[in-house]
């Protein structure tokens, strides 16, 4: 795995290998569809759903950040399964350019391409089977993969499994593709967080080795999948509609178990009839990164010595925000900045409360998604935050982050505390100067670096990944969710975030004086004032249901 994050790290010198040409009119379908599957066509808020966004509830971001809101937690109902996903991982427009036109997520992806794809477990919830489902983005819909009828009887229980389409990224993006699926399995953890809140409702990671959580979405039956256009399976959460977990869920083997009696429908319709590039090291880091049965115990307790760590930081509450929107309209409007207008600014108190709510608190989202976070830390391009100089500064999110940080950064840097700055948050300025070229040029020298208010590279514990590969996919994961908090938290405040995927790996590196692999830059991100292009028309993401 290390081998494979070397060879994908692109250089001045030339980038990661990639298609030499690209077809834009013969994209991969960036929408699975099962042949041959009973459909079961979601409510959407407002439209055919008995709930309109008055039923949603009136918090801001920063109150959905903690797991517990006000209100008790809904019952799960098809319509509140329907309303998680709608502000999760639908649509959330439609843009038209001249004859071109192309659809929107609420969840980020690198380039759009939308390699995940989400699957439920789910039984006791009136008007499904239940069963094993595929959720249609397409259109807001389900499709029965398996039906479970040895759990008919059992209460109201809910899986939702995440897995990768590689190729959709490798189409564009090469050997490097596999990296972004996985930004992308964090950005889709992060929003089903969020999407799961409006309910209520918190979100478990349940830690099951790859072999059996392929068994349990389905992605291991190979005769049902085109081979070049197969699925990973990534991870599996469960839905707790409470505060406590239940005693009575039934655990991954009882799932299993049911897989194994039922009645399997579908094969997967073709995503690209043309297939001109094959990425063999792409399948070679699925194969490495898996988490093998043999490993799960040391998984278990490298999640447990996490969480702890987490729990004796002892940060306080998430600092309230001076929010423009809820977190209803922040969800359904995020998008991706195609370009800064180089001149708005953010206040510090409106940065301070950003970055405040990065940090890994236990129990509270994203973070809730994920089975191991706090292990990677920002170096930050301040460019326009009113009250801070401009210049390069460091967020380590965990006092090991700290001291990795302050071992491996160059020793001149100041290590500064910023004033003003809440006296919790680990902020420091490193070095006082403008960043704005040296931002644009490490992120393959992409304007929307400079011309924001700050971007940032966020670096991963790295040491780890050598005996344990999977550590690797799991740092990616959390970038990712960084990445989608990032986005909702530029949106509440009436700016606009972009994820970048491509920047000169270690050029960042030799700018922060890191000379070797201990940390190890995994995702960089930007926010600032976006501008708007009025020849793109919006168009409202399910037209043929509105209203």
């Amino acid at each position: 795995m290390v081998e494979y994050h070397q060879r994908t790290k692109h250089h001045f010198s030339g980038y990661a290998r990639g298609p030499e040409t690209i077809d834009w009119d013969r994209q991969p379908d960036p929408f699975r569809r099962f042949e041959g599957t009973e459909l079961v066509q979601l409510p959407l808020v407002g439209i055919d759903s008995p709930l309109d966004s008055g039923d949603l509830p009136d918090t801001g971001l920063d109150q959905a950040i903690e797991t517990s809101l006000d209100g008790s937690p809904a019952a799960v109902s098809l319509v509140r399964v329907a309303l998680m996903l709608e502000y999760s991982l639908a649509l959330s427009a439609w843009k038209q350019y001249g004859g071109s036109r192309w659809s929107l997520r609420v969840n980020p992806s690198s380039g759009n391409l939308h390699p995940t794809e989400a699957y439920l477990l789910l039984t006791g919830i009136e008007g499904l089977q239940p069963g094993l489902y595929h959720y249609r983005a397409d259109c807001h819909s389900l499709e029965l993969r398996c039906h479970l009828p040895s759990l008919a009887d059992d209460g109201p229980q809910l899986l939702i499994g995440l897995s990768s389409v590689s190729w959709r990224e490798s189409w564009k993006y090469g050997e490097r593709g596999w990296r972004y699926c996985q930004l992308d399995v964090g950005h889709a953890q992060a929003a089903l967080s969020y999407g799961a809140a409006l309910n209520g409702w918190r979100l478990q990671p349940l830690l099951v080795d790859d072999g059996m959580l392929n068994h349990l979405l389905g992605t291991d039956r190979n005769e049902e999948f085109i081979a070049s256009e197969r699925e990973e399976a990534d991870c599996l959460l469960r839905i707790i509609p409470s505060d406590v977990c239940e005693g009575d869920a039934l655990s991954p083997a009882s799932w299993l178990s049911a897989l194994a009696k039922g009645q399997w429908y579908g094969k997967a319709a073709v995503l690209d009839h043309r297939h001109f590039y094959k990425w063999p090291v792409i399948q070679q880091a699925e194969f490495l990164g898996r988490l093998p049965a043999v490993d799960l115990e040391v998984f278990r307790k490298t999640a447990e010595v996490s969480a702890v760590a987490r729990a004796g930081a002892q940060w306080p509450q998430p600092i309230s925000g001076r929010y423009r929107d809820k977190l209803p309209q922040a969800i359904r409007q995020r998008r991706s900045a195609q370009a800064f207008d180089g001149e708005t600014s953010l206040a510090a108190e409106d940065f301070f409360v950003l970055l405040d709510h990065l940090l890994p608190r236990l129990h509270s989202r994203p973070w809730q998604a994920l089975p191991l976070a706090g292990h990677l830390h920002l170096a930050l391009f301040v460019h326009r935050v009113d009250g801070l100089a401009p210049g390069l500064y460091a967020l380590p999110r965990s006092a090991a982050g700290e001291s990795a940080m302050r071992s491996c950064l160059r020793q001149e840097f100041l290590w500064q505390s910023v004033a003003g700055a809440p006296e919790h948050l680990p902020l420091y300025l490193l070095l006082q100067a403008k960043a704005e070229r040296t931002a644009g040029k490490l992120s393959c020298h992409q304007p929307i670096a400079a011309q924001s208010a700050f971007s940032l590279a966020m670096l991963a514990e790295f040491d780890h990944v050598e005996v344990q590969p999977w550590r690797y996919r799991e740092g990616m994961r959390e970038a990712g969710a960084l990445g989608q908090q990032l986005y909702l938290e530029a949106e509440a405040i009436g700016l606009r975030g972009t994820g970048i995927g491509c920047f000169f790996d270690d050029a960042v590196h030799e700018l922060l004086g890191i000379s070797d692999e201990r940390l190890q830059s995994f995702y960089h991100f930007t926010v600032g004032g976006p501008k708007q292009d009025a020849r793109i028309v919006t168009l409202p993401p399910y037209g043929r249901r509105s209203a």
